[in-house]
């Protein structure tokens, strides 16, 4: 809570203590790694009892207010004397971990995550706006798109933010060999729910529970599917209950349970362009000590097709690669690990560009992915081709903007043709490594078989994977 603190003196000392589980693993000078940036020359205000969070040394610390003289509170001055000795406190019942899930650590999609915001807190925060306008508020927001983008991240952060009762189904746990269980546990989730309103019920995996009826041959998935749409139909307007649910194959789902009342609202989390790359970037490396040289604009740019999950796995990499160049300093026998010796650790450019090195986009895992390292100088001649594909395929990805300036659509679409051996498939290696894009090279015969319709599904397989970078630039060749 807020509340007025008139008169807020200078501290002559405060006392402060870490909380035990975020202090795991660590031993040594707190006060210098961690304390002293935190308070030097930055005058904040702090109150006995008070838990803050500081980030230093590779991972971020709790603290609690033990003391403070002047008491109950007082701005920390330059002069103001700072204790941090004695035994790490335990978190108390009530006292909930600062570094929860919220709205700040998400990344990449802002304007969907304002539409959630604004289908799922208004209904639960103010349920008399829709009945004074005389409308149902929504009852059930599906999310969408590729593994990694963050739908469950963002269903608990919802229910962070909110502070309403979060119940998480995942598909596939629901599932029982005994005829009625499955449909009985989904009862005692929605019962659960309306019981703790206002609720937030969120189902991953939506695809593996209610797929199309008329595609499954069991009779349990079919009841299962008419048990959901029963229960959705069920929910009373003054439950104050959202359902939300992921998939990555919305297309795969029953139909029926994606019209309005249902999953009336369907929002997708798709693969975040440059400059949400930047803000996941910042959001993953927030606790990691990075060196002067390192450049995450220039990582975004450089990760086409990278979702959340891949960034993340990408600074994981990163920072292992940094931990590697000090093991000589890191006895592995002890339990713990100094705090200062944790403190020397920071993660260079150069370990950013062997992590890159080593990542591929998920989503492209199963195709030959390559960012090729052929240059235009690498090409002898051939200077009007060139130029012309310079213009078709470099500028619309360079300079989106001016297209959409002009009214312009950029080309779909280029043919090579001519002998073997006079430089077609260097040109185009060429080209994806001028754009900086993925590279995906197919054989020809690589896509035929000998079974009716495979071949075919063969090449509408690689163009969905391609589309779903859909705007990154990502040349099939």
């Amino acid at each position: 809570s807020i509340q007025p603190c008139p008169d807020v003196k200078y501290g002559k000392r405060i006392h402060v203590l870490p909380i035990d589980d975020t202090v795991e693993g660590i031993t040594g000078n707190l006060f210098e790694v961690y304390l002293k940036p935190y308070f030097l020359e930055a005058y904040r205000p702090i109150r006995k009892g008070d838990i803050f969070l500081v980030r230093g040394g590779m991972r971020a610390v709790e603290f609690k207010v033990v003391e403070t003289d002047p008491s109950p509170y007082c701005i920390v001055a330059p002069d103001t004397v700072i204790h941090c000795e004695g035994e790490p406190i335990k978190r108390e019942d009530e006292e909930e971990s600062l570094n929860e899930v919220g709205y700040d650590d998400i990344g990449g999609c802002r304007k969907q995550l304002a539409q959630i915001k604004e289908m799922v807190e208004l209904p639960l925060r103010h349920p008399a706006l829709f009945k004074a306008i005389g409308v149902k508020p929504p009852r059930g927001i599906l999310l969408y798109g590729p593994p990694g983008t963050g739908k469950t991240l963002i269903a608990r952060a919802v229910a962070n933010e909110t502070g309403a009762f979060f119940f998480l189904i995942n598909g596939p746990e629901i599932m029982s060999k005994l005829a009625g269980e499955s449909e009985s546990n989904l009862r005692k989730a929605f019962e659960e729910a309306e019981k703790n309103a206002p609720a937030i019920i969120f189902i991953d995996e939506l695809d593996a529970i209610a797929p199309k009826r008329e595609k499954t041959h069991g009779e349990v998935e079919r009841r299962i599917v008419s048990q959901l749409l029963t229960l959705m139909d069920g929910l009373k307007q003054r439950a104050h209950v959202i359902v939300m649910a992921a998939t990555n194959r919305p297309n795969s789902i029953d139909p029926a349970l994606r019209r309005f009342g249902r999953f009336d609202r369907e929002v997708d989390i798709g693969i975040p362009d440059a400059t949400g790359r930047l803000e996941i970037l910042q959001i993953h490396t927030k606790n990691m000590k990075l060196a002067d040289d390192v450049d995450l604009e220039q990582v975004a740019n450089e990760t086409h097709g990278h979702v959340g999950a891949d960034l993340a796995a990408l600074c994981s990499e990163a920072a292992l690669q940094a931990i590697r160049k000090k093991m000589d300093l890191i006895d592995l026998e002890d339990e713990t690990i100094d705090a200062e010796v944790m403190n020397s650790l920071a993660v260079t450019m150069d370990d950013f560009r062997w992590a890159l090195s080593q990542s591929n986009p998920s989503a492209l895992r199963e195709t030959v992915v390559e960012v090729p390292q052929v240059t235009w100088e690498d090409i002898g001649g051939l200077e009007d081709v060139k130029r012309e594909l310079q213009e078709l395929v470099q500028y619309p990805v360079e300079h989106p903007d001016k297209f959409l300036k002009f009214g312009m659509t950029p080309s779909k679409g280029v043919l090579f043709y001519g002998p073997p051996g006079c430089g077609k498939t260097l040109l185009a290696k060429a080209i994806a490594n001028e754009c900086q894009a993925n590279f995906i090279s197919i054989k020809g015969p690589e896509l035929l078989t000998m079974w009716f319709g495979e071949s075919e599904a063969n090449v509408r397989e690689i163009f969905d994977k391609v589309s779903v970078f859909s705007p990154t630039p990502c040349p099939v060749f």
